[in-house]
């Protein structure tokens, strides 16, 4: 995570001190929250009983289901700290995972960053202000650095979205796609996909899929250009012009054979079952 301000440090410590935390517990959550790019949050803290569950607007769980005050002190935080960060340049960008359980029907968000799920409206002020205005969490990145996650050559993303230690960024016009899981980065080319949406699957083996013209895609599917850092070797031009050239050859080959054939059945030298038979048997070859 970024380098909060002095400002943003004494902000989180007074979250903390309100909702009954450590700031160390605090800083976990505010992590948590950002990967889940400020409408949810999977976290795993012992001040917070363990591994849990917040989703803005829907439903809070916590390892002691039970314990209804350690909900409400989850949810009240990661409520707080949801409209903290929305206020942030640059935390919060347009799109989002979409979780989906094995047999539930998925729920998209458009590539451009539209979301087809309303979001729960919270009451009370949005945002924290100081004299001159609001406070800046986290230091700004250094002079030309973007501190963005995906490689700079790539430009700005069509849509970027976070869940869990997962998250993307979609570029429509290089035919990009970057993928981070657990702070590895891979690269893949989109080809023809015009993608409208993503989702990750919950279950064992959690996959990655898009959503384009062709249906659902999964991403694994898609040529890797480049992981961790790493260029993968590409399929030369040279290569690919060689098999095409050839593939274009055989089937030229197979039709003039197939107009000799025509030739010799009209004049009678080949009987129409001799020439129906090499024809589906040259055919065949293609």
């Amino acid at each position: 995570m970024r380098k909060l301000t002095p400002a943003g440090q004494q902000l989180i410590e007074e979250v903390a001190q309100r909702h009954g935390c450590s700031t160390d517990a605090a800083m976990s959550m505010l992590e948590s929250v950002i990967r889940g790019n400020g409408s949810m949050a999977q976290f795993d803290h012992p001040e917070f009983g363990g591994s849990g569950q917040w989703m803005q607007g829907g439903m809070t769980m916590v390892s002691d289901m039970f314990n209804n005050h350690l909900k409400s002190q989850v949810q009240a935080l990661c409520s707080e700290l949801s409209r903290l960060i929305a206020n942030q340049p640059d935390l919060i960008r347009s799109g989002s995972f979409q979780s989906q359980s094995q047999g539930s029907q998925p729920q998209r968000n458009d590539g451009t960053g539209q979301q087809h799920q309303q979001r729960a409206s919270y009451g009370g002020s949005t945002q924290q202000q100081t004299a001159t205005g609001p406070v800046s969490l986290f230091v700004p990145a250094p002079p030309g650095t973007s501190g963005d996650w995906w490689p700079a050559d790539l430009g700005r993303p069509n849509s970027t979205g976070a869940q869990n230690d997962v998250r993307y960024a979609f570029f429509a016009e290089p035919r990009r796609l970057a993928i981070e899981v657990n702070g590895r980065m891979t690269v893949y080319d989109t080809l023809a996909h015009q993608i409208s949406g993503f989702s990750q699957q919950q279950s064992s083996g959690a996959s990655l899929t898009f959503s384009s013209q062709h249906g659902l895609v999964a991403v694994a599917s898609l040529p890797v250009v480049s992981a961790g850092g790493v260029p993968q070797a590409a399929s030369s031009p040279v290569q690919e012009k060689l098999v095409s050239t050839h593939s274009g050859t055989r089937e030229a080959d197979v039709f003039a054979t197939i107009e000799k054939l025509a030739q010799l059945h009209a004049k009678g030298i080949l009987s129409d079952e001799e020439f129906a038979a090499k024809k589906a048997e040259l055919l065949n070859r293609l």
